[in-house]
């Protein structure tokens, strides 16, 4: 029986390191100041403490899953459906940042408003940068 010699690691793509960096990034301030993302869990979903700290953990996981070739196979998909499973949370951070500007006119409300709306199609990308680094 001949052993083929493992087939060559591709480095991590740049916008697959960008997601293992956003992820890591978020996945800590998740876990240190959950308050921050409370109010962006979806009303209908119970216990948004538990949930934020819950995928914070999933985002450290991802992130170091990306980084490492030995289990980027699985943590490229495991990443693209962790993106896609938070996405209406960023749903409701944006429809929150529009209403708060609407109504308070705080000082950054625009800015927030801004940021959270324009962050929703830069989601897609994300989504496909993490699928292809699985393969």
């Amino acid at each position: 029986m001949t052993r083929h010699p493992p087939a060559p690691v591709r480095p991590l793509g740049p916008g697959a390191r960008a997601v293992a960096a956003a992820f890591l990034v978020s996945g800590v301030v998740h876990l240190v100041r959950p308050r921050v993302f409370e109010p962006a869990v979806p009303r209908a979903l119970p216990r948004p403490r538990a949930l934020v700290l819950l995928s914070g953990a999933a985002e450290l996981a991802c992130a170091a899953g990306l980084v490492v070739p030995a289990t980027r196979r699985a943590a490229g998909p495991a990443s693209a459906a962790l993106l896609a499973a938070v996405f209406p949370a960023n749903v409701q951070m944006a429809v929150d940042g529009v209403r708060d500007l609407a109504h308070h006119q705080s000082p950054g409300a625009a800015t927030r408003a801004a940021v959270t709306l324009a962050r929703l199609p830069l989601q897609w990308p994300l989504i496909r940068w993490a699928w292809a680094a699985g393969r």
